[in-house]
């Protein structure tokens, strides 16, 4: 019974816990990119994290989740369970970047800038070469170099990352 009541008042506390609460697990060290210009737009200015990644010689591990998605609560969770195997994996090879939206915004508002340009959603996956559908899906993954060129094409939605070795294959680039 009592376990009962602290997993509800967990469950609780994460689903009234402000959007800038909820994202990946702090054990990855993730630079939490919090959206400019609302809310005409939710522009996530990456450009801080690319200057990171370039000075450690690192690839950008950019997440793209909602705070109100069930589906970026499951992998975050995964994430948090498995820190101890992955974190040395991500800290070893990536700049881990947490862009935070929500699901109740559109594709066409949100915006992703880096160089100076900014680029809606649909146009930043076109430029980046990302074959996935054009629609905005949480969460999403890139692996990218510091010039935003994908090092892998990448799953997303649900049912993504559902093991450890798959998550390490993926973080590997052994796809």
């Amino acid at each position: 019974m009592r376990r009962r009541a602290v997993a509800a008042f967990a469950l609780l506390v994460a689903l009234a816990a402000p959007a800038w609460a909820v994202g990946l697990p702090a054990a990855y060290g993730a630079i939490v990119v919090q959206p400019a210009g609302q809310p005409e737009r939710l522009e996530f200015d990456l450009g801080p994290a690319i200057e990171q990644a370039q000075r450690q010689k690192k690839s950008l591990y950019v997440y793209l989740g909602a705070h109100d998605c069930g589906f970026c609560r499951r992998y975050e969770a995964f994430l948090a369970r498995h820190a101890a195997e992955l974190v040395p994996e991500f800290a070893s090879r990536y700049v881990v970047v947490d862009l935070r939206s929500t699901l109740s915004v559109p594709a066409r508002l949100v915006h992703l800038k880096a160089g100076g340009r900014s680029l809606p959603y649909a146009e930043f996956q076109a430029a980046i070469g990302d074959e996935r559908t054009r629609q905005l899906i949480y969460p999403t993954v890139w692996l990218l170099d510091t010039r935003l060129e994908p090092l892998i094409q990448m799953p997303s939605g649900a049912g993504t990352f559902q093991t450890v070795a798959e998550q390490l294959e993926i973080l590997r680039l052994e796809q």
